[in-house]
């Protein structure tokens, strides 16, 4: 088999590096970043205060909506828990979330968002 210089995503939803405005509520305290990626189901970004994994968090998400029509935002809003808390080169913590507490409509939400970043199916029909 021919090997292909594209990496194949391997998550059963897909992720896409999209910086996002997103706050976060964690113990008592407010964080303001942006996603350095997300997907349906998690997001990763940075903050300047540790936070321990396992903590159980308060999200909300700004995503644009209406490309070129509009500057409309979409809030998304959703309980996680963070699962990896690592230095971040630039100082802060890198953490990653995931969505443990989020309903249907806020998760289609954000899978409207990434399937416009994601490569089109190649049509089945071949010239």
């Amino acid at each position: 088999m021919p090997k292909h210089n594209i990496r194949s995503e391997r998550r059963r939803y897909p992720r896409i590096e999209k910086e996002l405005p997103l706050k976060i509520e964690a113990n008592g305290y407010d964080f303001v970043s942006g996603t350095q990626n997300i997907s349906c189901v998690g997001a990763y970004c940075c903050v300047d205060k540790y936070i321990p994994p396992f903590t159980k968090i308060a999200i909300k998400i700004t995503l644009p909506i209406g490309a070129g029509k509009t500057n409309e935002n979409s809030a998304v809003e959703c309980k996680g828990v963070v699962v990896r808390t690592e230095d971040a080169k630039e100082g802060g913590f890198n953490i990653a979330i995931f969505f443990n507490q989020i309903n249907d409509r806020q998760r289609q939400k954000i899978s409207q968002y990434i399937s416009q970043f994601l490569p089109k199916e190649p049509s089945s029909k071949r010239l």
